[in-house]
């Protein structure tokens, strides 16, 4: 059961949304779309945070299983195939919501696609209700429309909640001028302001999710997430990450 410890007062942010790509859940030496050690990994991250009191909203990406953009290349009209990526993300929530559930989190999946035989419909005010009643809620199928991304949906399902910050989660431990995959002159930014990222069309989140969270002034904290206490460190206020605001 979620506690209202006093640590829950000296947290810096009360309400997140957190932004999973897909790729992430994915193995990457087999190539499985979701690796059962990397999904509980992440969940224990979850939990660590959802036992601290923090009320938790996730988006989850497709990428690992399929990405809209791909089945232009495969004879897939875009929008078709941007549905088809929706649906993906729905298949990412239910295995976090069916790990999360056995690690004891009260889980909700609130889909934007109705599909009433696995996850409710999105509607804000029950999306608002479960948050205050601490329960983890996961955003799936996206805003429900074609052409939009899933950090679009992170950025308005975090206004839509009024959460206080979206904490981007990568395989890097915050924005770079240029990859530090691939270079190792590559220099980390520590902050950055939202024209920054446009400007220099930084490519962790798109220039609209960017711009939405600009216009609201939303900040965004991308974060490593094979760090295993990053998550945590970014709720309770230690330097961590780069933060776009």
């Amino acid at each position: 059961m979620q506690t209202d410890s006093p640590a829950k007062r000296e947290l810096k942010y009360k309400r997140i949304i957190l932004k999973v790509s897909g790729e992430v859940l994915k193995n990457p030496n087999s190539g499985d779309p979701i690796d059962p050690e990397i999904l509980l990994r992440i969940c224990k991250q979850l939990k660590e945070i959802w036992d601290m009191g923090i009320e938790i909203g996730v988006v989850v990406g497709g990428g690992n299983i399929f990405r809209g953009l791909q089945g232009e290349g495969k004879g897939v009209a875009r929008t078709t195939g941007d549905y088809m990526g929706m649906l993906a993300t729905v298949i990412n929530s239910m295995a976090l919501m069916d790990c999360l559930e056995k690690l004891g989190v009260v889980t909700r999946v609130l889909s934007a696609i109705s599909m009433d035989a696995v996850a409710e419909p999105y509607i804000l005010r029950r999306a608002t209700r479960h948050l205050e009643r601490g329960r983890l809620v996961i955003f799936g199928a996206g805003t429900g429309n074609p052409y939009f991304s899933t950090d679009t949906t992170a950025a308005l399902r975090a206004n839509e909640v009024q959460a206080e910050i979206i904490l981007k989660a990568t395989k890097v431990d915050g924005i770079y001028d240029k990859d530090p995959m691939k270079f190792d002159d590559a220099v980390k930014y520590d902050e950055l302001s939202y024209m920054d990222c446009l400007e220099q069309r930084l490519s962790v989140m798109d220039s609209t999710a960017f711009s939405l969270c600009m216009d609201n002034q939303v900040p965004i904290m991308v974060i490593d997430l094979n760090d295993p206490s990053a998550i945590r460190k970014a709720v309770t206020g230690e330097k961590i990450g780069t933060l776009v605001h």
